[in-house]
């Protein structure tokens, strides 16, 4: 988990997204690619030729793209870490699922307040769409507690057996594991295979066991972050299809609005 690819760009999660990168770039010895996206205009101006509009629009974007670099890019040096800065103009979920290549790891926000940028539908269309990783950071968090307590919500799917296995390299480094198991029903293959599989990576985990009596699923997970202090959350995305979880909910769409710790997340 080397190569990890950095969303920048002008909104309230950029802070956020940036010290949860610079803090595992640091434990994971990685690289950053720091991809800048000046947005395409959503919208024609009312009232305006509808190039002249556009042009506009796209030349305002570049500017507060080019000062948003001159804000960011010394916090970036001063790290000392190992970064490229990449500058590309589109949409941002195209943006960052092109540029994914051979990232190991993407960073994003989940669900921002206002809305603006829409970062819980960008978070899922590129967990989707690019095949990777990706850490969903709340907007008020500044920094990544690697070292500490890391919950794993487990269900047996292969959505979780992904989680489990590519979030080995970050799970090395917890002070302690709890694998969440929610007796809802749809459990697939009971935690123990997976506390198996830890062990032989050289870790060490408890196995927490939970009904869905009281609860729904999501709720147990965010009780359960709330409990232990989880510095993190590992689970699959996405188990059913997005059009399920949109319709009737669903305990991704949930973390990505709710959770208050960093999400990893496969699919």
């Amino acid at each position: 988990m080397k190569n990890i690819l950095l969303l920048m760009h002008d909104d309230p999660g950029q802070q956020a997204r940036l010290s949860v990168a610079l803090d595992l770039a640091r434990v994971l010895g990685g690289h950053l690619t720091c991809l800048d996206v000046v947005e395409m205009p959503p919208a024609i101006v009312a009232g305006m030729d509808d190039c002249r509009a556009t042009a506009m629009v796209l030349e305002c974007e570049q500017q507060r793209e080019l000062a948003n670099r001159a804000r960011t890019e010394p916090q970036l040096k001063a790290s000392g870490l190992d970064f490229d800065w990449v500058e590309t103009t589109g949409y941002l979920s195209p943006s960052v699922r092109d540029a994914a290549g051979l990232t190991d790891l993407i960073i994003l926000n989940r669900e921002l307040a206002g809305g603006k940028p829409d970062m819980r539908e960008i978070a899922g269309e590129v967990l989707i769409g690019a095949g990777r990783p990706i850490i969903a950071v709340p907007e008020q968090v500044r920094g990544f507690g690697a070292y500490g307590h890391a919950l794993i919500a487990w269900d047996g799917s292969k959505e979780a057996d992904a989680a489990l296995r590519a979030a080995v390299p970050l799970l090395q480094h917890a002070t302690a594991i709890t694998l969440l198991e929610v007796q809802d029903g749809s459990v697939r293959a009971p935690a123990n295979a997976a506390l198996d599989y830890l062990v032989m990576h050289g870790m060490t985990a408890t196995i927490r066991r939970e009904s869905s009596m009281f609860d729904i699923p999501s709720t147990v997970i965010l009780d359960t972050i709330d409990s232990l202090g989880a510095a993190y959350l590992v689970m699959g995305g996405f188990g059913h299809s997005r059009f399920i979880e949109a319709a009737l909910g669903g305990v991704t769409k949930r973390m990505l609005a709710e959770c208050p710790v960093p999400v990893f997340l496969t699919h």
